[in-house]
């Protein structure tokens, strides 16, 4: 019929007959072989975000959903590929029922998602130092801050002219130079005492600065101090040394150190009153004591936190292990209600470190490629870190959270403390 030419022919023919009649079956079992495969995906993905729901009955609800998501992404299941985008395709061709619930499916876990990200992840539990070890050896914030782990400072003209022409490891550097200036320390102290030191940049800045002293830095982080002890011997900077100590319990002898510093440690001291206490115990008499912390506003009878500023609050505590914070002038107080500092000063140091918040996101943004290269598990891990540092620029910004800086200098030994200095003020105030 198709064939009529002679034997020869006829065969060749017949072949090229039924190859040409069997293709739109072959396409056919292939299309009912991929749908079968797009339910199978379509099945583990629902089950996915189902895993990513459940409750747990030894964490939290939203610590329990961030645990899922991490345990996703190092299983490599949410991929945007070409492929994964064909297959959307074909499965609006085949069944646009299955595309509505993959649609449904996909707003569940955008919600999943939002509400995830409204709660943090790495609330305050005795972890700080866990923390800081696993932000040390990803090296995904040395490689974007430096050696600073702190804000930087930019001038008014700098802020006029815009922060991404700054640079922004250079503000770091800036702001330490800017916070020693604040201190009124002497010019040539020769003991000074790092409190919460990162990995050293500030330690190993102020040694180079001052190299008749001998600097030493301490934190709870033993990553830390592994990493700041290297880039002291790298740099050539033998009078910077590091040691795993926790602030609120030091094993140092009173009266140490000529000058006490504490950039942005502050924040993860469950008690701020042991916190300047022990600080002030080991710093000389005429010593200077010099903080850096971010601080919420002070709360009064007049001005009270509203419901939303105690949640927005609350996540700033729970996302980056901190216990809670407190106001710069509360910080002036514990400083006044040890007796023995004078020449207590308090500023806000908002403006000029504001910046820094949406800077860090920036630098992210012009070189991403070594989150990239760290995988899912990384990439969920920045996409909250760049929420927070969102949702901490939005705090200081609308003076929900003040930057406060506070210094104050050990009185000599033999004079008054400060409580007897104001008592003897008390009754002259009252006979005028």
């Amino acid at each position: 019929s198709c064939c009529p030419a002679g034997p020869v022919t006829f065969r060749r023919e017949r072949t090229a007959c039924l190859h040409r009649h069997a293709q739109p079956l072959s396409r056919r079992a292939n299309s009912r072989r991929r749908l079968h495969t797009l339910r199978a995906q379509k099945q583990e993905r629902s089950e996915a975000v189902l895993d990513l729901d459940a409750p747990s009955t030894s964490t939290p609800h939203h610590m329990a959903k961030a645990q899922e998501v991490y345990r996703t992404a190092d299983a490599g299941i949410p991929q945007a590929t070409s492929s994964t985008s064909n297959s959307l395709a074909e499965l609006a061709a085949s069944n646009p029922a299955g595309l509505a619930t993959a649609a449904a499916a996909l707003g569940l876990t955008t919600f999943g998602l939002v509400k995830l990200f409204n709660k943090g992840s790495r609330s305050y539990s005795n972890n700080v130092g866990q923390e800081y070890d696993a932000w040390t050896e990803e090296g995904i914030l040395e490689y974007y801050w430096g050696e600073h782990i702190h804000l930087g400072v930019y001038s008014e003209a700098e802020r006029a002219a815009g922060y991404t022409k700054k640079d922004f490891k250079q503000a770091k550097y800036d702001f330490i130079d800017e916070m020693l200036r604040f201190s009124g320390a002497p010019p040539n102290p020769q003991s000074i005492l790092d409190v919460g030191c990162g990995f050293g940049g500030t330690s190993r800045h102020l040694a180079k600065k001052f190299p008749g002293a001998q600097v030493k830095g301490i934190t709870l982080s033993p990553k830390q101090v592994e990493r700041g002890t290297e880039l002291a011997k790298e740099q050539g900077v033998p009078n910077a040394s590091f040691q795993v100590m926790d602030a609120l319990a030091m094993s140092i002898p009173d009266n140490s150190y000529d000058v006490v510093w504490a950039c942005e440690s502050g924040e993860h001291m469950p008690d701020k009153k042991k916190y300047v206490e022990e600080m002030v115990r080991v710093l000389k008499p005429g010593g200077t004591l010099v903080i850096a912390c971010w601080c919420q506003r002070e709360e009064t009878p007049d001005k009270p936190f509203t419901d939303r500023e105690r949640e927005e609050l609350q996540f700033l505590y729970d996302e980056w292990a901190h216990p809670y914070f407190i106001s710069i002038q509360e910080f002036e107080r514990l400083m006044k209600g040890t007796g023995k500092m004078e020449g207590i000063v308090g500023e806000d140091w908002t403006p000029q470190t504001l910046p820094s918040w949406l800077h860090s996101i920036w630098v992210g943004v012009v070189d991403p490629w070594i989150v990239i290269s760290k995988g899912p598990r990384i990439w969920y891990k920045t996409i909250r870190e760049i929420v927070t540092l969102v949702r901490m620029h939005k705090a200081f910004e609308s003076g929900l959270m003040e930057y406060g800086l506070i210094r104050g200098a050990k009185l000599p030994d033999g004079s008054m403390t400060w409580s007897q200095q104001e008592a003897q003020k008390e009754p002259v105030a009252a006979s005028q």
